[in-house]
């Protein structure tokens, strides 16, 4: 099963500079609780802004670099290599960007666990357009607004028809 993970604001900006363009603590301990234990398949790109691998998880570098190399990653070179290791894989393995690993298997998402945040950002990288009909939201938690998460935001899950 492949699970997609990321944070919108309203107009599918998922990123700016090669960073958030927010700052939601709220939201980045959802992913930690949606990822830990788990397999997370990320760009090249996406790792080297995180700059290590994210503890607790299997990390997952996906690039066209064949001379990519890090520490503590299992560099993999192509989409196939992906989709066998999912296949064999005991969880979902969870896609957590960027833009171009999410469009190259958007096509292929089970599940999508989305962070909506009810803001227009300024940003450089969005979330590829999904066919909204082939998935149905499941669920819908309102997040809280607090004086660290100053904008309004809610989880969402779809899940594939």
């Amino acid at each position: 099963m492949l699970r997609y993970l990321w944070a919108q604001d309203k107009n599918g900006v998922i990123g700016y500079k090669n960073d958030l363009p927010w700052h939601l603590p709220a939201d980045l301990r959802y992913f930690k609780a949606q990822t830990v234990g788990k397999t997370i398949v990320m760009g090249r790109k996406t790792y080297q802004s995180i700059g290590r691998p994210l503890p607790q998880r299997v990390n997952i570098v996906l690039t066209t670099d064949s001379t990519f190399q890090a520490e503590g990653v299992r560099v993999m070179h192509s989409k196939q290599a992906v989709l066998d290791y999912a296949a064999t894989a005991d969880e979902a393995v969870v896609i957590t960007g960027g833009s171009a690993i999410f469009e190259l298997f958007k096509d292929e998402a089970d599940e999508l666990l989305m962070t909506f945040i009810d803001e227009s950002f300024e940003g450089d990288t969005y979330i590829p357009a999904f066919d909204w009909n082939k998935y149905e939201l499941v669920k819908c938690v309102p997040g809280v607004v607090d004086e660290q998460n100053i904008y309004e935001h809610e989880y969402r899950t779809y899940r594939a028809r």
